[in-house]
């Protein structure tokens, strides 16, 4: 009998995970419970992903205010550093941005604009071009910035980030000035050491600052890369994905996240016979074309997956066979055209006409993208996501 159904992502309700819960377990007894009580079989080959919210907090990835002031006291003993291209988020960097206030004795803040890296606006391009402003060359005091723009609030959050940013850092006891540029390099016209804290583009951020003659330059990503008095800690990516836990405590990337996808594929193939896919996922990596928000906070959607999820789709494009080589056809004869030159496919159709439109990204990054939109970050209470029938194509029955 003919499949009608393709692709089917769904939400796997779980208990509440606390620090110290066997995730693995908890994951692989959920899917299967979903399983029996929803009579839907596992397949070879279903990706079941788990959210990186959860694996952390199992793992008891944590992280307080003191912690962080810590370490970065000890990585700036002389009390005043840059801290550079923060997102504008209470929920990722208002805990992080109390930690080091708490360490330092002076903050130069420098924010990017219009937006932060992932799209969040302080202020909308038109307005710079009616004002004249070049966001390339151009850096903004605070002041300045107030004179030509004034107070701007987060479309979505209301907040005026950059009163927001300061008063959190003064409420510390650190002193704070807010400059907006867009070059890291101008900083150094303030101080010579600086926290990068963008995401995606720090490792050029970082090569730009050392190249210019800063003295001391530490990312995002190298703070809390070990424990500090008995924290936790990410060994790869330090305070990069981290999430407001608490008032005065974040939590951080998980870590050690290929034994986790291991053992839960492990449990399930023990239970079912089935050969099944398993990731960790994040953040998404998509654009909100009216926020402008890109959903990347997270250094990866991914940081962990089993192998049988390397690499990209390698698809041809239906419509292109059907308004080209096959124009002439209708009907089952079009159908069967189709489906022979898919099962005649090459293994690696990149740069070929009949694979144009098809989206060139790595499954972990498409596939953590479907995770996110169908698990959501609210209270769904579905950490677990089950994929079925992602790698069937149309001659699959």
């Amino acid at each position: 009998m003919a499949r009608f159904i393709g692709t089917v992502s769904r939400g796997v309700r779980a208990p509440i995970i606390r620090s110290g819960d066997d995730i693995a377990k908890i994951v692989a007894d959920s899917v299967l419970a979903a399983s029996a009580g929803e009579n839907i079989p596992v397949r070879d080959r279903d990706v079941i992903a788990v959210t990186e919210a959860v694996v952390g907090r199992a793992q008891g990835n944590y992280a307080t205010v003191a912690q962080i002031a810590a370490d970065v006291r000890a990585k700036f003993p002389g009390g005043h550093a840059a801290v550079i291209f923060p997102i504008l988020s209470r929920n990722r960097f208002s805990v992080c941005l109390k930690g080091i206030a708490t360490g330092l004795r002076k903050i130069t803040l420098m924010l990017s604009y219009p937006s932060d890296e992932v799209g969040n606006h302080l202020v909308d391009e038109d307005d710079l071009d009616e004002k004249g402003i070049n966001p390339y060359t151009d850096l903004l005091t605070e002041e300045r910035y107030r004179e030509l723009f004034g107070y701007r609030k987060h479309r979505f959050t209301g907040v005026d980030y950059i009163a927001f940013y300061r008063d959190l850092i003064e409420e510390c006891g650190c002193e704070c000035e807010v400059i907006l540029a867009n070059d890291c390099r101008r900083v150094l016209d303030y101080t010579k050491n600086v926290i990068s804290c963008d995401i995606h583009t720090r490792a050029r951020t970082k090569r730009l600052l050392r190249a210019a003659g800063a003295e001391k330059v530490v990312g995002f990503d190298e703070i809390l890369t070990k424990p500090v008095d008995g924290s936790g800690y990410n060994a790869d990516y330090g305070l990069l994905g981290s999430n407001k836990a608490t008032e005065d405590s974040v939590k951080l990337f998980p870590r050690d996240c290929d034994r986790v996808v291991a053992d839960i594929q492990a449990r399930i193939v023990a239970a079912t016979g089935r050969k099944v896919e398993v990731m960790v996922y994040g953040d998404g990596a998509f654009k909100d074309p009216v926020g402008k928000i890109w959903e990347l906070a997270d250094p990866v959607v991914s940081p962990a997956y089993t192998p049988g999820l390397i690499g990209q789709p390698n698809e041809l494009k239906l419509k292109y066979l059907a308004d080209n080589d096959f124009a002439d056809l209708a009907g089952n004869d079009l159908k069967e055209a189709i489906s022979a030159r898919i099962r005649e496919k090459d293994g690696n159709l990149t740069g070929k006409m009949v694979s144009e439109g098809t989206t060139p990204r790595r499954l972990t990054d498409l596939i953590g993208s479907l995770c996110d939109l169908t698990s959501g970050s609210g209270d769904k209470g579905t950490p677990i996501v089950w994929i079925q029938g992602y790698f069937d194509n149309y001659t699959d029955d």
